[in-house]
Parts: C-alpha cells; structure tokens; sequence
C-alpha cells in the first residue's frame, strides 16, 4: 500500500478549537438552516446514523448548498461520513469541496482504515483542484478494540486531528443499554 505523503495544511490556524459540535441530520432541511444560529463552534452535516437510508442520495445531492448554509456564520464544517465502503465512496465524492473542514469518520477500528480514507481524499483533492491537506478528520471511536488501537489511530495520518467516543455505538458493543441522558 502506498502511504499518502500529503501533509496538513500547517499554520497557526491550522489545529481546529472545537469546543462544541452540533450534529444536524443533513436530510432535514429545517435543522440546515437554524443551525448557524446555535453559535456551535462547528457544525457536524450527518450523512450516517441520522439519515435514513432512502434519503442519503438525496443528502448528498443538497450537501453543496447544506455546507454554505450552516459555515455562513463561521463555524467550522464538518460531515459525518457512512462507515460502509460504498456509501462511503458516495459520501466522499460528495463532501469533499471547498467550504468543508473536516470529516467525522465513523466506527474508526484501525489506523490502516484512516489511511486508506486519507488517500482517497487526497486523490479528489487534487482531482478538484483544492489545497492538499485542507479536509482533517475526526475519528469516532466506538467499539473496545479501537479504544486499544488508540495512539495508532491518532497518528495514522497528519489530517487526524481530533477522536471522540460514540456512546451509543461504544455501549451497545460493551453490552449495554444506552441511556438517552448518557448520550
């Protein structure tokens, strides 16, 4: 496997301060629209769990305009992308553009995965004619054996700049019940 070698886009600027994130189903045009008011510091567009399956291909076709609509106060743009490899193949020819921060990788289990993900947003980076590195990644952890591939993870690859526990997904894998005030 060839390693893609495209570093982060470096500056001051360049490590995201996200003190909140909101997630908004990008299919629910109403929760587009309202978000930019919340004063999130980044808005999270979910294309995954959130969307029902009959309304991702249309999510992803109105993503362009999402993206202008939630960032136009100046909050960072991120987008939840799905797990599987074709929803996500879609998912990625539809999130990376300009305006789009980061991306939020669900169920991250291997720094191989992040890799893999990572050259194949730096191939539409340059198919697209945008600055190499821009769009970091977020990696959600959810499951046991991710949590023990931790540091791997985070130095998978230079657009990594942020993990998050999903807790519903990381309870249900432990056995648990997720509990709505837990969540």
């Amino acid at each position: 496997m060839i390693r893609d070698t495209v570093p982060a886009v470096e500056s001051s600027m360049s490590v995201p301060r996200w003190r909140s994130l909101l997630f908004v189903p990008a299919h629910v045009p109403r929760f587009v629209e309202a978000a930019h008011e919340r004063g999130a510091d980044g808005v999270v567009l979910d294309l995954e769990d959130s969307v029902p399956q009959d309304q991702k291909g249309e999510s992803r076709r109105q993503l362009s305009e999402s993206v202008a609509k939630v960032g136009r106060k100046g909050a960072s743009v991120l987008v939840r992308v799905n797990r599987g490899l074709r929803a996500l193949a879609a998912d990625l020819d539809a999130a990376v553009m300009e305006g789009v921060d980061a991306l939020v990788l669900p169920k991250t289990e291997s720094a191989e995965w992040v890799s893999e993900i990572a050259n194949a947003v730096s191939d539409l980076e340059r198919e697209r004619n945008l600055a190499p590195g821009r769009i970091r990644f977020l990696a959600q952890i959810e499951t046991p054996g991710a949590l023990q591939r931790l540091a791997a993870i985070a130095s998978a690859h230079p657009r990594m700049v942020a993990m998050a526990l999903g807790p519903e997904d990381f309870s249900a894998a432990v056995g648990g019940a997720p509990e709505f005030d837990l969540l």
